[in-house]
């Protein structure tokens, strides 16, 4: 492996490897943890409107949904431009 190629892919020792706890990863951990917070102390029925229907749920399952289907967006998106 040529010196250019190691030092793109991030292989170069000690100071190459990523850590496990970068502060990104730490504040993306603690939104989320929060998130699951909000939306399992929400556990009353709402009425909820989907295009026609009406329809009866409790909101944590309704914020859970939406939480997944945002997951599942940005994932879409960070893969496409990556």
């Amino acid at each position: 492996m040529s010196r250019k190629s190691a030092q793109q892919s991030g292989g170069g020792g000690a100071a190459g490897r990523g850590s496990l706890l970068t502060p990104g990863r730490v504040a993306v951990v603690a939104l989320a943890v929060l998130g699951l917070v909000f939306i399992f102390e929400n556990t009353r029925a709402t009425k909820i409107r989907l295009l026609i229907p009406e329809v009866t749920m409790p909101l944590w399952m309704a914020l859970l949904a939406t939480a997944v289907i945002g997951a599942l967006c940005g994932a879409f998106f960070v893969r496409r431009r990556g």
